[in-house]
């Protein structure tokens, strides 16, 4: 009986396949003074941290970023140049999540103006795929004047 469970043993283990586990390389893109890296490598999954909008006119205090929609626009075209310094573009984005804050002056969400940005980058006939895709109402963002925040997830294709 010991020798047939034995037996019975040592054929399952012979049949199963060997569990292998593949060596992923990580690469943070990051510089000493920032405090969190702009994105990390994870094999050939690129995670871009959050873009916030650049200011459209003025510096410090005197910076104006414009509503929602200018500030997409800003956002997308940063997103853009990020993947492009890793090789990539907006064609390799599997994964977009987007944060909306209400507008300072009116309080309002506003999809619209985010949504008229995206489609410029995405579902065109130039560059026809689309990314999975999430979008949040938040109270607020991290910058008192953001409206809206974006981080991607892009893969290297093949």
């Amino acid at each position: 009986m010991n020798r047939s469970i034995f037996l019975i043993s040592a054929l399952a283990l012979a049949l199963t396949p060997a569990v292998t586990q593949a060596q992923v390389t990580v690469k943070h893109i990051q510089t000493e003074k920032a405090a969190i890296a702009q994105g990390v490598w994870a094999g050939e999954t690129f995670y871009l941290s959050g873009q916030l909008a650049d200011p459209v006119s003025g510096t410090g205090e005197s910076a104006v970023y414009g509503d929602t929609k200018t500030q997409a626009a800003s956002v997308f075209a940063k997103i853009q140049k990020a993947l492009q310094a890793q090789g990539l573009d907006m064609k390799d984005v599997v994964k977009l999540t987007v944060f909306l804050g209400p507008d300072p002056k009116t309080g309002k969400l506003d999809f619209a103006g985010m949504q008229s940005e995206y489609v410029k980058y995405f579902g065109t006939p130039q560059q026809p795929n689309k990314p999975a895709r999430s979008a949040f109402q938040v109270a607020a963002l991290a910058a008192p004047w953001a409206m809206l925040e974006i981080e991607a997830i892009a893969v290297r294709g093949r």
